[in-house]
């Protein structure tokens, strides 16, 4: 099945999802790390009191969604505060715990917001490879033509055929221009020629797709300096935003990638992607703790409408499943 066919059949499937609306979504997609919590604070509360050892264990089964030890020794503190000594059902103490990482997350949870003054608005897209850079961007750019902006995407992963081939096919689905040059150009140039092509044009937003080759940090690091340096000649400003796409299905690892981007380049916003394919979906909270950095959006599928803006309360809810 090629990327088109996946793409396609995703569309297919985003009118059902759309009746059942983002929260459903959200909640299904969440449901593996979900799934492990409920039972194991259930297990945890049934039949005895809320003692040292049993918030030992609650502190220990936090952990394990990889929220980190600060976020899970925070919910810890403050259950034993109110409920220390007491017979607690599941809910309870799933309700505090969702109060407290809701209390961390909201600090972070901040949409992308595209500057209208700027033409065009300028998105700088990092992540390694397989993180879900260039599918992010076409779902941006679909909701971006959607609300009436017009839209250019620039193929900088000259080194992936893939990503290429990905980028056009969002382009055609969106009717926005994509500048592409033969594999293994010179990534600056093309980053430089699409921002001179996007302000002639009056684009209101261009995004920029990048090499993720990790291997080789130091050409990776070389190459995204030169981008930035290169279109700095046409607008000193530029980019206007640098967004990190993250991969939730990696972790504790999506930590150091944060760390290695951002000796890299000034990493403004994160996105993450497949949170529906992980039992780990804490590490949003460890990012937050961290990095302070906004988290823009989320993915929890392969449709259009399955990426969307974070939301603090709806997630941390959903994670400790209860309804939003």
């Amino acid at each position: 099945m090629s990327y088109k066919d996946i793409v396609d059949r995703a569309d297919e499937q985003d009118d059902g999802d759309q009746k059942s609306g983002w929260l459903g979504k959200l909640k299904t997609g969440l449901s593996r790390s979900s799934t492990k919590l409920v039972g194991g604070i259930s297990d945890l509360v049934t039949k005895r009191l809320l003692d040292d050892d049993a918030l030992n264990d609650l502190e220990d089964l936090l952990i394990t969604t990889d929220m980190g030890m600060p976020a899970a020794t925070r919910a810890v503190e403050a259950i034993a505060e109110s409920r220390f000594g007491k017979e607690n059902s599941s809910e309870e103490i799933r309700e505090e715990v969702a109060a407290v990482l809701t209390e961390s997350l909201e600090p972070v949870a901040h949409p992308l917001r595209l500057n209208p003054e700027l033409k065009p608005h300028v998105v700088l897209v990092c992540g390694v490879n397989g993180s879900g850079k260039t599918t992010t961007i076409g779902k941006l750019a679909k909701q971006d033509v959607d609300q009436g902006r017009k839209v250019m995407l620039a193929a900088g992963d000259t080194f992936r055929a893939a990503a290429v081939e990905q980028l056009k096919i969002w382009g055609d689905r969106t009717n926005s221009p994509v500048i592409a040059r033969e594999l293994g150009s010179d990534a600056a140039g093309l980053a430089f020629d699409a921002l001179e092509q996007a302000k002639t044009e009056g684009a209101d937003v261009l995004y920029i797709d990048t090499a993720g080759r990790l291997q080789n940090k130091a050409g990776l690091m070389d190459e995204l300096k030169k981008i930035i340096r290169v279109m700095r000649k046409v607008d000193e400003t530029a980019p206007h935003t640098c967004l990190l796409v993250l991969d939730a299905t990696v972790g504790q690892n999506a930590l150091s990638q944060v760390e290695t981007f951002k000796a890299m380049v000034d990493v403004d916003g994160l996105a993450l992607t497949k949170l529906d394919g992980t039992a780990k979906g804490g590490v949003i909270i460890a990012l937050a703790d961290k990095f302070g950095l906004p988290v823009h959006a989320v993915g929890v599928g392969e449709g259009v409408e399955d990426l969307r803006p974070f939301e603090a309360r709806a997630f941390a809810r959903n994670l400790l499943g209860l309804e939003a």
